[in-house]
């Protein structure tokens, strides 16, 4: 029997979330495609637990079966089946660097702006 206390929910709830935030960056930094893929499954799990927790389960099933089971699967194979030639897709990463990182400084600013906003009630 699972005892659903306040603290209990609140560690499986941080827990599952902080493998979710911590798979999502292993997919988009990872450079193997299909490891990438293998941990946006390892984000899907992880989100069907939260579901579990919300007490929606019927939810959770379909995530991992429509998501997980056909989904991800299918990305999986599709990588795996495609002759990618990764050499020239990183032959423009620097020139495209600089305004990315700006791009990604803007995001994160804007991000940090609506938590505080969220956080001091307005």
């Amino acid at each position: 029997m699972i005892i659903r206390t306040g603290k209990n929910m609140a560690l499986f709830f941080y827990g599952f979330a902080a493998l979710i935030v911590l798979s999502s960056i292993m997919v988009i930094s990872n450079r193997n495609p299909v490891h990438a893929v293998l941990w946006l499954i390892f984000a899907f799990c992880n989100g069907a637990g939260l579901m579990v927790l919300m007490g929606a389960e019927f939810l959770a099933l379909l995530l991992v079966m429509v998501y997980v089971g056909a989904v991800a699967v299918l990305f999986l194979f599709v990588v795996m089946m495609l002759d990618v030639d990764f050499a020239e897709m990183k032959k423009g990463f620097l020139q495209n660097l600089p305004i990315g990182a700006i791009v990604a400084a803007i995001l994160l600013t804007e991000m940090i702006l609506v938590g505080a906003a969220s956080l001091s009630g307005e």
